[in-house]
């Protein structure tokens, strides 16, 4: 899991800061409050997709 973490959590920062930046630059008439909101949000839905689509190289022992 942890290692799964590693790679998650790069994506989720990437894409807040992106994020961030576009709304920024093209559409600056939405309040800040609104912009960080909407960068979370995206930010936590890529974090969540990313975690169950990436296949990680753990073994199970049972």
């Amino acid at each position: 899991m942890m290692r799964k973490l590693a790679l998650v959590i790069p994506i989720m920062l990437f894409v807040a800061a992106f994020a961030m930046y576009i709304l920024k630059k093209d559409y600056a008439e939405i309040a800040y409050e609104t912009r960080v909101i909407i960068s979370a949000g995206a930010a936590v839905f890529s974090g969540v997709i990313s975690f169950f689509l990436f296949k990680g190289n753990e073994q199970k022992n049972d």
